[in-house]
């Protein structure tokens, strides 16, 4: 989460400029002059480069940038799950310049935006949603440079219990595109594990991959995205079996896991509504057939994503094709499956690849953790 610090600078100009009192009637050296015109100097740099700072930080441009924020208004809040929501926003001021914007950042691969909590001026960054034929939004919406987002609401996250609370048609304040990841023209195959919210740049990564399709080069992306409850993916139904339920990453130490001998048995397909993002997911297998794979693990239900799963999803890439693996969600779901990403100097770095993933013998597989 990044911090907007408000800078307030207590100039002493005013003090600098009298004339300097000696206690001896003699002139003072060229050098204590040099000294004080220096610190002069050098305040009235600091007052100028804190006034640049705040001007930039409370400049508002029409289109989305990531310099200054972008003002946008909350047009719906559509509630995916009990604890989760489809967030749906526009720009305050049309402009052309946005679809531009978003076309080069989805063509790259993952990106996000910074939301901003003015209160406590804090941030945090966000996936948007692209576009699909499951997509609800009008063709106006989209003509006017409308964003989705797929946030859940985290009782200790300041952002989002904020924009959990504001009224629909207020203003929310935005910065980026920030690329998250750039996905190489020739990658073939992606494999995308995902946790709870973490699906959001899975779909971004599927729309940026498969819309390179052409008759020479047919891209493949397979999801596995986890649950903490079947509410949050009501509807979807994997396109593959499931594995032997064991221990989740979030299922803690305690509890014993089933015998090796435990065999799964797939529940019978129950007629349900299906949630956002599942029509999402299948909006997209609809228009890529054949290139998009969807297997859903959730913990209320005993079914996790483990090694052997992994190991199975990656079974039918080419050894000769460009091949990712992406990890997306809470940060305990991405140390557990590729090990925790570092802070340093400032900034967030990969970190060496640890956890299940490390476990597998990869051959060619590159790996990303978002």
């Amino acid at each position: 989460m990044n911090t907007f610090s408000s800078i307030r600078c207590r100039s002493s100009l005013r003090a600098a400029a009298q004339p300097v009192r000696y206690a001896s009637t003699s002139t003072p050296s060229p050098k204590s002059n040099s000294r004080r015109w220096l610190s002069i100097a050098f305040v009235g740099a600091t007052a100028a480069g804190a006034g640049a700072y705040i001007r930039s930080q409370n400049t508002s441009s029409a289109t989305l940038n990531p310099d200054t924020f972008t003002k946008y208004s909350l047009v719906s809040r559509e509630p995916v799950s009990a604890t989760s929501s489809l967030f749906t926003l526009r720009p305050r001021q049309p402009s052309d310049s946005n679809y531009d914007v978003y076309e080069e950042a989805w063509q790259t691969g993952v990106w996000s935006v910074m939301f901003k909590q003015p209160q406590l001026q804090i941030g945090r960054d966000y996936t948007p949603l692209p576009t699909t034929a499951a997509t609800t939004l009008s063709v106006d919406d989209e003509n006017e440079g409308c964003l989705r987002f797929f946030i859940r609401k985290d009782p200790f996250g300041e952002v989002s219990r904020y924009l959990h609370t504001i009224a629909v048609g207020a203003e929310v304040e935005m910065r980026g595109p920030k690329i998250e990841c750039t996905i190489p023209k020739d990658t073939k195959d992606i494999l995308f594990i995902a946790g709870g919210t973490g699906i959001a740049p899975a779909l971004q990564a599927g729309y940026s991959l498969l819309s390179r399709t052409s008759a020479d080069h047919r891209p493949k992306i397979h999801i596995l995205w986890a649950n903490r409850l079947k509410d949050d993916c009501a509807g979807g139904h994997s396109d593959s079996l499931k594995p032997q339920p064991r221990r989740g990453w979030f299922s803690g130490w305690f509890g014993s896991s089933p015998s090796r001998d435990t065999v799964w048995d797939a529940p019978a397909v129950e007629q349900e509504p299906s949630s956002v993002i599942v029509r999402e997911l299948e909006a997209l297998k609809s228009q890529y057939p054949g290139q998009v794979t969807v297997d859903y693990y959730v913990d209320e239900e005993n079914t996790f994503i483990t090694k052997e799963a992994i190991r199975k999803a990656i079974e039918p890439a080419s050894e000769e094709a460009n091949k990712l693996i992406l990890v997306s969600g809470p940060e305990g779901f991405i140390s557990y499956m590729a090990g925790p990403k570092l802070w340093a100097q400032g900034q967030e770095l990969q970190g060496p690849l640890n956890g299940v993933i490390k476990q597998l013998d990869l051959k060619g597989w590159g790996v990303w953790k978002l």
